[in-house]
Parts: C-alpha cells; structure tokens; sequence
C-alpha cells in the first residue's frame, strides 16, 4: 500500500514486476540516506562484548553506524549486582601515538575505528586476568534493507509518511523527469515531512544543552 501510494504522488500506478523491482531498490537507496541524517533514536541498541585477556580489538559488526556510549561491567562479587566503570572515547590520535600499547589492566579508554565493513573497537589498556570484563556500548545501527515485498519496515509507524514522502520523489526522479516541478514540490514535502518525524525522534532527557550565540567572541 506504501508503494501504491507513493506512485499515486507521482501521478503514476505501480502495475508490472519492474515497477516493484525499482521501488525496492529506491528504498534500499533511501534507507542507507536516513542512516545519514543524525542520531533516529528507533536505531539505539544496546549490546555486549565479552573481553579476552590480552585482546584489545573488537569486531562490533557490520550493521553498526557509530558507537554512543560505553561502559565496561564487572560481575558480581556476591555482595551487590555488577559494577559498570565509564571509559572515554578517544581519537585516533591518541590510539596511534600510545608509547604504551601492551599494558595491561582494566579498560579506560576505547577508539572506534568506523570502516567500511563495520565498527571495529580498540580497547585500552588491554583487559588483564583479574576478572571478567564485559563491553556493555550502545549503537546506533543500520536500517534494515526492503527485503521481500511483504515485508515490515525497519522503522517506527510515525515515520510511515516521511516513507511514502521519500519514496514518492525517489520514484519521480526516474519516472518524471517530464516534469520538473513535481520532482521539486514532492522533494520539499519530503524534507518537511521528516523534518516533523525528526523531531519529534528526540532525546527527552530532563536536561537538554543548547549553544549560546554569543559565546564565540
């Protein structure tokens, strides 16, 4: 019915096989555009990585986008529940220039290496055998591809007419080159209407920090 509707804008009908072929394919396009455009709060998960004495570089996965936040957890000591420590992310800078990279002890610091098979985690120092750690991070991953014809889409229902929108003009700019106003208009409906699903995508965390124009002087 997304389809349907998103040929409909063009001024068209999704009537043969092809017709489908090329919207999955548009979509497929899209999606990957999304994962392009900030932080979608439906895309955060949670995940762990159970550290090996000595091994400090971690394959995270090839659906993962970027890291956000991480902590390095420690198990039980029969008194009280897990301990998580923090560990701060650092710049390649200070991953390639350490005089020390074979100490070994309980992680502080991880550099996330964002290469074109995946995410891959630098964790230092490397996690000695006092204990068992565990990498508890949170991502940001990648939007599912279309899939099969029936299948659901990789995203929350408010974002169903940023689809359609998107879809539309992705769709007009193959089959509507004829008209180049109706590739215009249905792109500006796009961008507004993710624009609104955007926003309404948002962190709503008590505190929120904004940037003060006149603090750059």
């Amino acid at each position: 019915l997304a389809v349907e509707e998103a040929w409909e804008r063009c001024g068209l009908e999704a009537r043969g096989g092809y017709d489908l072929t090329t919207s999955r394919r548009s979509i497929n396009l899209m999606m990957l555009d999304w994962s392009n455009r900030g932080l979608n709060m439906f895309l955060y998960t949670e995940r762990t990585q159970l550290l090996t004495y000595g091994v400090g570089e971690y394959d995270l996965g090839e659906d993962v986008i970027d890291a956000l936040e991480q902590t390095v957890q420690t198990p039980s000591t029969g008194t009280g529940g897990p301990t998580r420590y923090a560990i701060t992310r650092v710049s390649i800078s200070t991953q390639a220039t350490r005089t020390n990279p074979e100490t070994v002890g309980r992680p502080t610091e991880i550099y996330y290496n964002r290469g074109v098979d995946g995410v891959t985690a630098h964790i230092w120092p490397l996690p000695d055998g006092s204990t068992t750690y565990t990498l508890v991070y949170w991502v940001l991953r990648r939007i599912q591809d279309a899939g099969a014809y029936t299948n659901t889409g990789d995203f929350p229902f408010r974002f169903l007419p940023a689809f359609i929108a998107g879809l539309a003009f992705y769709i007009a700019q193959k089959k509507r080159t004829d008209d180049p106003a109706l590739i215009d208009r249905l792109e500006a409906d796009y961008e507004k209407t993710w624009l609104r699903a955007a926003e309404e995508d948002r962190e709503r965390a008590t505190l929120r920090l904004v940037t003060r124009g006149d603090a750059y002087r």
